[in-house]
């Protein structure tokens, strides 16, 4: 359900035109676009909820590259540059731009901080803080608890691809989604 509304989301497309994103877990494998330059890169979703019959205007693109270089910090500052010469950390924040260039209402993040410096990891932690705070829905999936104690308001704790139990409010602390982890079926189905 979207604002009230039933939607069948059977493409990617269709989830981009409902304002969904999606930064992989594998940015090398699934996200950046490696032949690409950093400006190709992030307006590629946008791009795509627009469709192919209203291309984005190079100058268009050019700005919003701008834009997203200086408000993450993306380094080099070289819109050109290509992808693959940037480090992790610099690649995911494009990856975060591409899905922030859409403007989403619920944004989904795959191990976010996976694979970074420690700067980057950081800014990365803000930036999802920062988008919490600004309404943004966000599903963070993570093996780093103490990041998902920082930010989350709701934590669904998965065992086995099975959802063992979901967190809340005094309940969210890395204690407590250890308890949840470590709890057998039987416990788990009594609370």
């Amino acid at each position: 359900f979207i604002h009230g509304q039933e939607v069948a989301l059977k493409s990617p497309t269709t989830a981009i035109h409902h304002k969904f994103g999606y930064c992989p877990e594998d940015r090398k494998a699934e996200g950046i676009v490696s032949g690409l330059s950093v400006r190709e890169n992030l307006v590629l979703a946008l791009q795509a909820r627009r469709g192919c019959f209203k291309p984005l205007s190079k100058s268009e693109s050019h700005r919003l590259a701008e834009k997203f270089i200086e408000m993450l910090d993306i380094r080099p500052r070289d819109a050109e540059k290509q992808i693959q010469l940037l480090s992790g950390g610099n690649q995911q924040k494009v990856l975060l731009a591409r899905w922030l260039a859409t403007e989403p209402e619920f944004l989904i993040l795959d191990e976010p901080t996976r694979g970074i410096d420690v700067g980057a990891h950081a800014e990365i932690i803000h930036l999802i803080d920062r988008l919490r705070q600004s309404g943004v829905a966000l599903m963070v999936i993570s093996s780093e608890l103490e990041e998902v104690v920082a930010y989350s308001s709701r934590v669904s704790v998965m065992r086995d691809h099975r959802h063992v139990r979901e967190l809340s409010g005094d309940e969210v602390s890395v204690a407590g989604i250890m308890k949840a982890i470590a709890a057998t079926k039987e416990e788990a189905a009594n609370v």
